[in-house]
């Protein structure tokens, strides 16, 4: 029980002070113009994120359930233990 009121803490406080936990601001735009070259492309270019993000995002609360199921088969597994032995 304990574990689990920890772990709500800690939740509970990443959560509502998220806004503190901002890294660094963004760095400044670069100059008008583009310079004589006319080359104008985006640092690290323009690869999309979105796609891998959601498949990481679903593998990582796909991991998270099963955890969470295993663990809990085992405080099963413990008190139905417990109570034999009483």
């Amino acid at each position: 029980m304990k574990t689990i009121f920890k772990i709500l803490l800690v939740s509970f406080f990443l959560m509502v002070f998220q806004f503190a936990l901002f890294a660094q601001n963004a760095p400044p735009p670069p100059p008008s113009g583009g310079g004589a070259s006319g080359n104008n492309n985006v640092p690290g270019g323009s690869a999309p994120i979105g796609g891998g993000l959601t498949i990481m995002l679903i593998l990582g609360a796909a991991y998270g359930s099963k955890k969470l199921l295993n663990w809990n088969s085992e405080e099963i597994k413990n008190n139905k233990n417990n109570n034999h032995k009483n």
